[in-house]
């Protein structure tokens, strides 16, 4: 028995893109026996928008369970009961409510405010976010990615947006996401065997295989690497790295 712990943008899809080979390499590994996790800093989206969106654009079924986000991450390190000013998608939200905690977009009204990507971002809300934090409100973030890939270029992920709320209240965050103790210990729940965890970033994805153990895959189809983390094994994609594990 072994897992692939699967990112997700940049290694299986670019925007509504497939990556060449990637859903078919996803079922080879499958039929093989392999478990096939999918783990993404891009809280935007909920797990079971995730999975629908993996099998629009590669054709390979996916459970939403299998889906394992930031935002599931970050709604970990908030107490349930709690009062909270998202800033941040749909998928956040409802990590956050799937907590037990009460969404409020009143700044004066909250105790904790999480940040990841925001599709809808506002000088108003980002105002909010800062002004709640400069209160006391504790600051979480989903992921520290400045940007994420696409078929256009790099976009500004939500580290942009963490840094734009660091830069105005002087309050580093904690962080859920990769390579964060948070997601770790979702997906060391999830893992069975031998564990190889696949990416396109070496500062995110090769640093958590790194801080658990795990065998790690670089693949050359997304973000170009920036920390000079040295993987297991260095493959164009995820298809070749499929190769790599079935030969």
């Amino acid at each position: 028995m072994a897992t692939l712990v699967c990112d997700l943008d940049g290694v299986v899809y670019l925007g509504d893109r497939e990556i060449h080979g990637a859903g078919e390499a996803l079922s080879r590994l499958s039929i093989a026996g392999w478990t096939i996790l999918f783990c993404t800093n891009n809280a935007s989206r909920t797990p079971a928008e995730t999975a629908e969106k993996i099998e629009r654009v590669t054709r390979y079924e996916v459970d939403a369970g299998d889906v394992i986000t930031s935002a599931q991450a970050a709604a970990t390190m908030i107490d349930s009961g709690s009062s909270v000013f998202v800033l941040g998608g749909r998928g956040l939200e409802q990590a956050v409510i799937d907590r037990g905690c009460r969404v409020s977009a009143n700044w004066q009204d909250v105790d904790t405010v999480v940040v990841g990507l925001d599709p809808t971002l506002s000088y108003e809300r980002l105002s909010s976010a800062v002004l709640a934090i400069g209160r006391g409100a504790r600051f979480v973030a989903t992921n520290h990615d400045p940007t994420y890939p696409t078929p256009e270029g790099l976009r500004p992920g939500a580290g942009a947006i963490v840094a734009a709320v660091v830069r105005a209240t002087g309050v580093e965050p904690q962080v859920a996401g990769k390579p964060h103790l948070p997601m770790r210990r979702l997906l060391a729940s999830r893992t069975v065997g031998d564990v190889w965890i696949v990416g396109d970033r070496d500062d995110t994805d090769l640093a958590m295989g790194r801080a658990e153990g795990w065998s790690t895959a670089l693949v050359a189809t997304g973000v170009p690497p920036a920390a000079g983390f040295a993987p297991t094994i260095a493959v164009p994609d995820l298809a070749a790295l499929v190769d790599h594990l079935l030969e």
